[in-house]
């Protein structure tokens, strides 16, 4: 039976076939396959290598997502166990089945698993969570001053959600802070995923190389705070991570927000209709720059005024554990125009 790094290496050695069969909507650019995401939507962020040493390898430049053509296969079938992708692996490559074994892949009557999209993935990963109040999960925001994530309904947690290294291949599972990633309507076209772990001095992101990982449709969409749906909302703010839009909200709970989850996804963001002016949470690097810039430019040529807010240290989390919710709201009020600063702000 082939290992997962052998699999992956026979996939390499015919790797435009299988971007052709798994990400028909790209095309291929000199030595590499261009498509939009793993949910093969059109577009260029996501790059394989088809040729030379790297041949197979992949990157996503604007969710961070990398890997081999194994992951590819995972991703863009919506496979969570190891032994589904490696199934479709070798129904791709042709090779004989190993002998079954008892079935513990459950969910009998789902649909198989080449038809299943990352979306409806990212949905069912979501169905099996639980509520976030009392969790590992729960723990781990109130340590970095988020003490009311729980009355958010996008935040669930996953006692034993399913991680794959990129690079060896090992599989393993931790627990994990999920987040549902949704459209205007509510609809949930994604999720995120914080892998956690037990620290000596508290709950902290899991030891592994990339603790947080995205799955589904996020372009133009996000982790929504306080949304109700289809409802006119004239003020909003956003910005990229989960603990910088979840301490805005600890100060602010009456704002809608919403957390785009990467720069290159905040200056993407669909802003919903009637929005009057939106409010950017600034993160104090280029990259969070350019997530700024963007969201600022396509608001403006929507007639929504956009209006930066800074934080006094490199993010709006920092600013709640060390300088305390007073400090921040005194900060914020010189930032919001006075009239959501009195509605707003305590």
């Amino acid at each position: 039976m082939l290992s997962a790094s052998d699999l992956a290496g026979r996939l390499a050695q015919d790797a435009e076939a299988v971007c052709r069969h798994y990400l028909s909507a790209g095309r291929r650019a000199g030595n590499y396959w261009l498509v939009g995401d793993v949910a093969n939507n059109k577009g260029r962020s996501l790059y394989v290598h088809l040729a030379g040493p790297r041949a197979g390898r992949w990157t996503d430049a604007a969710t961070g997502q990398f890997g081999d053509l194994l992951d590819l296969v995972r991703e863009t079938c919506g496979l969570l166990d190891f032994r589904d992708v490696a199934e479709e692996a070798r129904h791709f490559l042709s090779l004989p089945q190993p002998e079954p074994v008892s079935d513990l892949r459950g969910d009998v009557g789902d649909a198989s698993p080449v038809e299943r999209p990352a979306t409806e993935r990212a949905r069912r990963l979501f169905r099996m969570t639980h509520p976030l109040a009392g969790t590992l999960a729960d723990i781990y925001l109130r340590e970095r001053g988020i003490l009311r994530a729980s009355a958010h309904g996008a935040l669930r947690f996953h006692p034993s959600c399913y991680y794959r290294d990129f690079l060896t291949g090992r599989t393993s599972s931790y627990p994990a802070l999920i987040a549902a990633v949704t459209d205007d309507a509510g609809v949930i076209t994604g999720v995120h995923r914080t892998y956690l772990s037990l620290d000596p001095d508290g709950v902290g992101k899991a030891k592994v190389d990339d603790p947080r990982r995205a799955l589904g449709g996020l372009l133009g969409n996000g982790v929504r705070f306080r949304f109700p749906v289809n409802a006119s909302m004239p003020v909003l703010a956003a910005g990229e991570g989960l603990e910088t839009m979840l301490s805005l909200s600890h100060v602010m709970p009456g704002m809608p927000m919403v957390a785009a989850l990467t720069a290159n996804h905040l200056a993407a963001f669909n802003v919903p209709p009637g929005c009057r002016r939106l409010y950017i949470a600034a993160d104090a690097d280029a990259a969070g720059r350019h997530g700024v810039e963007g969201l600022s430019r396509r608001a403006q040529e929507c007639g929504i005024l956009p209006l930066v807010l800074s934080p006094e240290l490199g993010d709006f989390n920092e600013d709640l554990r060390w300088l305390g919710p007073d400090q921040m709201t005194a900060s914020l009020r010189l930032q919001l125009t006075p009239e959501d600063a009195v509605t707003f702000l305590p």
